[in-house]
């Protein structure tokens, strides 16, 4: 395992990351033989934004003894309210999630705090000249935490975080379909010949992004580096061909301050897959010749099963109907096993009542209430 130092935390970071959401499916033996594996092959740092208690204290229990052994993001403001996840500004409510982390951690300090999922400016200005910048900046003070980062996929907000001096590190979404937007219409240009790993296929706004954080020492960490698996067929592709695992990574870990590349994993086999990306060739990383001949391609309205939608009023587990959803689409009959997940579900698509409050805090404006209805249909 190759390591890399997260900006100016001065932490030297495996570049493959553990990213904790999917351990929220597995009981407390396979979250530790996950966790153990990765421990094993380098890894050394592990984001948990859940707030749901089991997972927490799964992980807690998993890295019990090797606690020094591992870089943990923790976020500050991702709460558990009745049965649901709820990302909250309310400062008893982040408290009181904080503390829950650090007991279901068994430690006394979290690595790296994050001021959880920041996309809208209002938010921000709100966040850092108010009472919740107070109480992160004073969880500092008492080294409960070491360091303040910050987790948002909006470019915009990113580059106010870096301007500020405040963020010290940040985990932002990338990858080569959130980075390749055709600012001029003509998504041919980024495609052609002239293709190149710099800066050519890449939005404005992200160059510039990614360059204040090199120049600021505000490492970042990334999520979605697979776009919830998109990227790997051509079929849901945006790009209209497969990539790799492997160059996803080396995607990501081309641009300018990125650290490690935080990825889910659901079995041994994953994890093997993302760490031979250290010994792979030039050739199996080689994501520029792909790219280079895509076709033409559009990505928005696409959901990368990130949970930001919760809560549901009905409780509904959105991400894991949309993951079906696709998956069934993908099938020319929808096979039993993803039948029986979809059945055993607590509530499901059809409970769904159109409010669209989780179409407000999609980073990706999913038509969700749509989704849920062509999920009913496709199921019931």
């Amino acid at each position: 395992m190759n390591y890399r130092r997260l900006g100016k935390t001065g932490l030297m970071v495996s570049e493959i990351g553990l990213g904790g959401e999917w351990l929220e499916r597995h009981n407390a033996e396979e979250c530790k033989a996950i966790i153990d594996h990765c421990e094993a092959k380098g890894i050394n740092i592990l984001d948990c934004w859940m707030s749901e208690p089991n997972v927490r204290s799964n992980i807690g229990t998993a890295i019990k003894g090797r606690r020094e052994k591992w870089y943990i993001q923790g976020h500050i403001g991702s709460t558990w309210q009745n049965g649901q996840y709820v990302r909250s500004r309310n400062i008893d409510g982040a408290k009181a999630a904080f503390q829950d982390l650090l007991d279901r951690f068994q430690t006394d300090y979290i690595d790296l705090g994050m001021i959880h999922y920041v996309d809208d400016e209002e938010d921000w200005n709100n966040i850092i000249n108010g009472e919740f910048l107070a109480y992160v900046q004073q969880l500092k003070a008492e080294g409960r935490i070491r360091h303040i980062g910050m987790s948002t996929h909006n470019p915009t907000i990113a580059k106010l975080a870096v301007e500020s001096g405040i963020i010290e590190m940040m985990l932002f979404s990338i990858n080569p379909a959130f980075d390749m937007l055709p600012v001029n219409g003509d998504a041919e240009v980024y495609f052609g010949d002239d293709f190149s790993t710099a800066v050519d296929g890449i939005s404005p706004e992200r160059i510039e992004l990614y360059k204040l954080c090199e120049q600021n020492g505000v490492g970042i960490t990334v999520m979605k580096g697979y776009a919830g698996g998109r990227l790997f067929d051509a079929k849901r592709s945006p790009f209209g061909v497969a990539l790799s695992p492997l160059q996803c990574l080396h995607y990501c870990l081309t641009r300018p301050a990125v650290a490690s590349v935080m990825v889910g994993f659901n079995d041994i086999h994953q994890i093997d897959q993302a760490v031979s990306y250290e010994t792979a060739s030039d050739a199996e990383k080689d994501y520029a010749s792909v790219l280079a001949n895509a076709p033409l391609h559009s990505y928005s309205g696409q959901c990368t099963y990130c949970g930001h939608c919760k809560p549901c009023p009905k409780d509904i587990d959105i991400a894991m109907v949309n993951k079906l959803y696709d998956l069934a689409l993908m099938q020319q009959e929808i096979p039993s096993s993803i039948l029986d997940h979809y059945r055993l579900l607590k509530t499901n698509a059809s409970d769904c009542i159109g409010c669209k409050s989780c179409e407000q805090r999609c980073p990706f404006g999913v038509s969700i209430a749509d989704r849920m209805k062509k999920a009913a249909n496709l199921f019931q």
